[in-house]
């Protein structure tokens, strides 16, 4: 097998994918939403055509070409994480345990936090319902608990 076969075989899938991929803009409505349901758990809140075209034709490439490897997909969330100006709010992925003690010392000072078995934090003789209330009763200043307490890192900028 050479690379021209290999490529004329490819031929007749990229000419499908081609002819769906220009199609799509022309669909009417119930068709459109036959060929979503049949790639898509769920259909969008708030539909918008152009997005939903952009959306399945990735899709319909996706499947005909095999997608991004999970590297790279990866790589491009590490990016969007570092890069984007929208924060949004990430949980703390740590499972902390009943019983579990977290030292800081600040200012000289260490202090410990005990995690309670109904997930609560135990500081100071009074239960906090999260360690940025605890970080912000030692510090005076409004902190991010699990980044006080050497849960997450920080961005290094």
């Amino acid at each position: 097998m050479t690379d021209d076969t290999a490529t004329e075989d490819a031929l007749p899938l990229t000419n499908m994918v081609g002819n769906q991929l220009h199609s799509l803009s022309t669909l009417a409505m119930p068709e459109f939403w036959k060929l979503w349901d049949k790639h898509f758990k769920e259909r969008p809140r708030y539909p918008h055509r152009k997005q939903l075209e952009s959306r399945l034709a990735y899709r319909l490439q996706e499947i005909a070409d095999g997608g991004l490897s999970l590297k790279t997909r990866n790589l491009l969330e590490d990016i969007g994480e570092r890069l984007s100006k929208i924060k949004t709010s990430k949980r703390l992925t740590t499972t902390l345990l009943p019983g579990t003690v977290l030292i800081r010392e600040f200012d000289g000072i260490d202090y410990r936090v005990t995690v309670a078995i109904d997930g609560r934090f135990e500081f100071d003789g009074h239960k906090f319902k999260s360690l940025s209330a605890i970080a912000k009763q030692i510090t005076g200043t409004q902190w991010s608990g699990p980044l006080f307490f050497g849960l997450k890192q920080g961005n290094s900028k």
